[in-house]
């Protein structure tokens, strides 16, 4: 089996690129089962957020065409998408989950919201069955790290996000916030954040719109802010001096009409919209009416730079934690490995035991309580002689590169083989007699 990694995200790919990949909540079910249906793909996990969409899969030994499945899957010719995507397999693989779970390869360094964004994409694919084993293991290994991180190292200090990023961007261009209204599209935790963030820093009232009229009510009475039905966006928002704006609307909400409206009714007073939603909620085009000015979440890559400057010494930190738990895994996978081949050399060795005894009993005549545990004794301190040099052996040799090797060796000399693909019969008439399991197809 192996592990396998291909994605884009801020770095690799524009937003308009990624919001053609981006996979909302409601559809993310029916694309983990596409996903593990894909061939040679065993369990997958698919992350989708504003600034990254990743797909994990453990394969195969063969492998799987994971850039074939992006390319069907979203109807996207290769040549579009094969430039913005990176690809990782085994412990470069790991390496890159650990470091995204950890946030060390956000777009700011250190920030919180991105370990509950993989949560959430793992509690989605455990709930429709696409991760059980190894990426379980690997995914529960991946939050331990995460929190080992934040321990040991400072990295998470000051904690930041791109809703805090893009309140810092809004005093920059307005001087403070204080008097200023704002007017919250999305009712989601990075418009909460926003909230949060902008409330401290003087802002004078907050609107909420959201297409869950419930929702908009829950997060404005958090803040003493007004909700507004999403059916009145268009009539209120140039209430606004600011809208932050967050939805899963598959296309632009506001577009240049929408900013030369609310423009003529604020008297030409300047709008500031900072779009954080991928696929984007605002129109580029909107960016170009004077008074209105738009940045959406790669604008944001400048305001980021100085957070992760003063973060680089402890992310380098981080890292060295993370290359020593990337090791540690990779070492307990492989002794994972070859748990089965001992446990059938046990139970191999066990049955010929109680053969040879069942063998040879009449020949023994009655035995006294004394003579049978002897003979326990004796047979099972002779099949425990011949297990110590394999099973030692195989321990061994799952620390190092020759592991498979070995395994294939020990299984060829005591016949496992015939034994696996026994077990591997037996278990298959079982499933044929309880009626088998269903199928699906994309």
């Amino acid at each position: 089996m192996t592990f396998h990694l291909i994605g884009v995200n801020h770095k690799s790919a524009p937003v308009e690129v990624r919001e053609r990949l981006a996979i909302p909540e409601s559809r993310l079910p029916e694309a983990l089962r596409c996903f593990t249906q894909h061939p040679g793909v065993e369990e997958g996990l698919i992350l989708s957020t504003c600034n990254r969409v990743e797909l994990v899969a453990r394969c195969k030994n063969g492998g799987s065409d994971l850039r074939a499945f992006l390319s069907d899957y979203f109807h996207m010719e290769r040549s579009v998408i094969d430039p913005h995507l990176y690809e990782y397999r085994e412990q470069d693989a790991v390496r890159h989950l650990f470091r995204v779970t950890a946030s060390l390869d956000s777009m700011v360094v250190g920030e919180a919201q991105i370990l509950g964004q993989v949560k959430e994409a793992y509690a989605t694919a455990r709930a429709v069955g696409a991760v059980n084993s190894q990426l379980d293991q690997l995914l529960t290994r991946a939050f331990a790290v995460a929190k080992r991180v934040r321990t040991e190292t400072a990295v998470g200090s000051s904690a930041v996000s791109v809703a805090s990023v893009a309140v810092e961007l809004a005093k920059k261009i307005f001087g403070s916030l204080a008097g200023k209204h704002v007017y919250l599209v999305g009712a989601g935790k990075m418009t909460e954040l926003a909230a949060r963030h902008l409330l401290a820093h003087g802002a004078a009232s907050i609107f909420v719109a959201n297409r869950t009229y419930d929702r908009a009510i829950g997060l404005a009475q958090k803040f003493n802010g007004q909700a507004i039905e999403f059916s009145r966006l268009y009539e209120t928002c140039d209430r606004a001096d600011i809208v932050i704006t967050s939805t899963g609307a598959p296309h632009a909400i506001f577009r240049r009409e929408h900013g030369e409206l609310f423009l003529s009714r604020r008297k030409n007073r300047p709008m500031f919209f900072i779009d954080i939603a991928v696929p984007r909620d605002v129109d580029p085009e909107m960016n170009k009416v004077d008074g209105i000015f738009v940045y959406d979440i790669d604008d944001l890559q400048q305001a980021v730079a100085s957070h992760v400057a003063d973060r680089r010494k402890e992310a380098e930190h981080a890292d060295t934690i993370i290359n020593d738990e990337v090791a540690r895994f990779q070492a307990r996978l492989q002794t994972l490995d070859v748990v089965p081949t001992i446990v059938s050399l046990q139970d191999h060795l066990e049955t010929i035991r109680q053969a040879e005894i069942d063998r040879v009993r009449g020949r023994l005549g009655a035995l006294s309580p004394e003579q049978e545990l002897a003979v326990e004794a004796l047979t099972r301190g002779i099949v425990n002689k011949i297990m110590h040099t394999p099973v030692t052996t195989l321990k061994t040799a799952a620390r190092e590169a020759e592991a498979t090797t070995v395994v294939e060796i020990v299984r060829r000399l005591f016949n496992l083989q015939g034994l696996q693909g026994k077990e591997k019969q037996d278990k298959e008439k079982k499933a044929a007699k309880s009626g088998g399991q269903p199928g699906g197809q994309c």
